[in-house]
């Protein structure tokens, strides 16, 4: 058969000669017919096929659809839709934002219809007209003035000049909410919600009647306004609408600082990527701020960051054993000494030994002021000389070279100052630090080596009286430390009220929070003392110098000073007074959210501070120690083969 195929094929065709002969009506019609035939039978396999072709939303697409007056059942979820129909005169910015934040599958669709301000305008010069009318018709009459009246007269005529000076647009603002909800019951119930939301700040809302599916297609993303519900809004309501408000913290790098108590996002920041590093903390006792810092530090420490603390109630002793940090002890009969005549290794050079040895004087004299009192003119030029000459006296001058020097100890000083004329007074004063009661701690070379990735000066065991003198010298220490090896480190100042409360040291610690970034060093304040802090000029210059500010629950007392301080709103005033242990608001520049200070399991073994939790560690540390003796002692005593 396909031999004789071929061999027709092969034939050759003879062309016809001349015109070909014109087609009858009855052959024009089965033509006509045939190709009319054939699309059919296109058409109808096309349909075929396409019946056997599963598409997407053959997949996506619920069982059934079941519209009601009021609700639609979709896939057995029930479905229903709100509309805003009435605004109040004044809506606050956010307003929408706790029906956003609900823990609930919502769907929420905004249209903004743009009107010209020229037919704004003109009715709005009518409207003018008509409520001027009013209230001289009232006037005239005797009538008592309306402040509804004048009041909506204000309001137009605020609009008219925002609107002629471009200020503001005008828009025809359409809000719609749709709620989902495993059964009638709860749907009821959640309606009954947001509506009791809208209605408390003074915002009309109904549900959908007759109209539950243009509702539901309103609130899809497709952009169509099935409902056509609008109310008149200028600008400003109208942004004050928008939901996506909630302030956002989160960043490639950085450490966990807690969860964004607005979205439930986290607060990831690293604050050595802002103008400073510097912090502040502020809390009532038991709020969770020791809590917050270390897990910070723990948190930085995996990060390769060197941090010191200077511990004064003896809390991060627990800390410092689980990481294996150098833990220091500073009290009287300690075997730790800090001179704090020591001075900085210069780096590069800008770092003089001129300037050096000044700045080393000028906090040498912030701390004489500390441990003998104020001075008087005379006084403190004797001292000033007297500091000068005592460095000269170890060869320590603006030509010397300060990495092999021997630094002059505190009985050198008062040798010093008992040649002088006029110091006999500052001599008996300075005897009980050279060879009296506090001589072993203020006046012996220093025998510590800070060569750790954490390391806390502990000062619990120091009397009131000398506390603040030894957190100004390890300050000083510290700052020495600093400044002889550039390195990413964060220094924790707990407490820090104690050093508010003289002006040499609060000036000390304003001068070191202004100068650490250079040095790659931020530092963290922590008080429980806001009034005694914020109070202090320097108290509120290390707040402006810190980029980053965690205050967690206040009490009334100090509340007022830290609105006025940080420029709260009353929400956020409110939510400190409120706010459980660890609850927050953590600014970061010019940024801050709600937080929520929360760690792992083990993280929270390591950095508690509850004493109840702290001995039942211990029990259990215990516990664990006397099981593995047992053991080993049974293994000890099993015979060997």
């Amino acid at each position: 058969m396909a031999n004789i195929n071929l061999s027709k094929q092969a034939q050759p065709v003879q062309e016809q000669v001349g015109p070909k002969p014109a087609l009858s009506t009855q052959e024009k019609k089965e033509v006509e017919t045939g190709a009319i035939e054939r699309e059919k039978r296109a058409i109808e396999a096309e349909r075929i096929y396409r019946e056997g072709v599963v598409t997407i939303q053959d997949l996506i697409a619920p069982p059934a659809l079941k519209v009601m007056p009021n609700y639609i059942e979709l896939g057995g979820k029930f479905i229903r839709t709100i509309f805003v129909t009435t605004y109040p005169r004044f809506v606050s910015v956010g307003w929408f934002a706790p029906i956003v934040n609900l823990n609930l599958t919502l769907d929420i669709a905004m249209f903004f219809y743009p009107i010209s301000s020229d037919i704004i305008l003109k009715q709005l010069r009518n409207k003018v007209g008509a409520l001027e009318a009013q209230i001289m018709g009232d006037a005239e009459k005797g009538s008592a003035r309306d402040p509804m009246i004048e009041t909506a007269l204000r309001d137009v005529e605020k609009l008219r000049d925002d609107l002629t000076q471009g200020m503001e647009k005008f828009f025809q603002f359409a809000l719609y909410v749709t709620i989902y909800a495993d059964s009638l019951k709860e749907l009821n119930e959640l309606s009954d919600r947001i509506e009791g939301m809208f209605g408390s700040r003074l915002v009309y809302s109904k549900r959908v009647y007759y109209q539950a599916e243009q509702g539901f297609n309103t609130t899809l993303p497709l952009a169509t306004d099935l409902l056509n519900i609008a109310f008149n809004m200028n600008t400003s309501p109208c942004a004050s609408s928008f939901p996506f408000i909630s302030s956002e913290l989160t960043s490639d790098n950085g450490i966990l600082y807690g969860i964004n108590r607005h979205n439930n996002s986290l607060i990831l920041f690293d604050r050595f990527s802002l103008q400073n590093a510097n912090s502040c903390v502020f809390a009532t006792s038991g709020a969770g701020k020791s809590y917050a810092v270390k897990l910070e530090v723990l948190r930085s420490l995996m990060l390769g960051t060197d941090v010191i603390i200077i511990d004064p109630e003896k809390e991060y002793k627990y800390l410092s054993d689980a990481v294996g940090g150098a833990y220091v002890n500073i009290y009287l009969n300690s075997d730790s000494k800090i001179n704090p005549f020591d001075l900085p290794r210069p780096v590069g050079e800008a770092d003089k030994p001129a300037d050096i040895i000044r700045s080393a004087v000028i906090t040498l004299k912030g701390l004489m002021r500390l441990m003998l009192g104020e001075f008087t003119h005379e006084e403190d030029s004797l001292v000033d000389r007297a500091l000068i000459e005592t460095y000269a006296k170890k060869d320590i001058t603006a030509d010397s070279d300060l990495t092999k020097i021997e630094a002059p100890l505190m009985s050198d000083f008062e040798e010093v100052l008992s040649g002088m004329e006029g110091g006999d007074q500052l001599v008996k004063r300075l005897k009980k630090y050279t060879e009296g009661t506090f001589s072993g701690l203020f006046n012996s070379p220093t025998n510590i080596d800070v060569k750790n990735q954490l390391v806390i000066f502990s000062v619990r065991d120091l009397e009131d009286e000398l506390r603040p003198i030894a957190i100004y010298i390890i300050v000083n220490y510290i700052w020495n430390i600093v400044r002889s090896e550039l390195k990413k480190r964060i220094m924790v100042i707990d407490e820090a009220w104690w050093l508010m409360q003289n002006e040499d040291s609060a000036k000390f610690i304003y001068a070191l929070v202004k100068r650490c970034r250079k040095y790659y060093l931020g530092v963290t304040t922590i008080t429980q003392d806001v009034n005694d802090f914020l109070r202090s000029p320097y108290g509120q210059a290390i707040v402006t110098n810190s980029s980053l500010q965690l205050l967690l629950k206040q009490s009334p007392a100090g509340v007022d000073i830290l609105a006025k301080t940080f420029l709260l709103t009353q929400g956020e005033k409110y939510l400190l007074l409120e706010c459980g242990v660890g609850e927050g608001i953590f600014f970061a520049g010019a940024r801050h959210a709600a937080i929520k200070v929360v760690a792992s399991y083990t993280e929270d073994q390591v950095i508690t501070s509850d004493p109840k939790q702290l001995l039942e560690i211990e029990a259990a540390k215990k516990e664990f120690e006397q099981s593995m003796a047992d053991d080993e002692g049974v293994e000890s005593a099993a015979p060997r083969s």
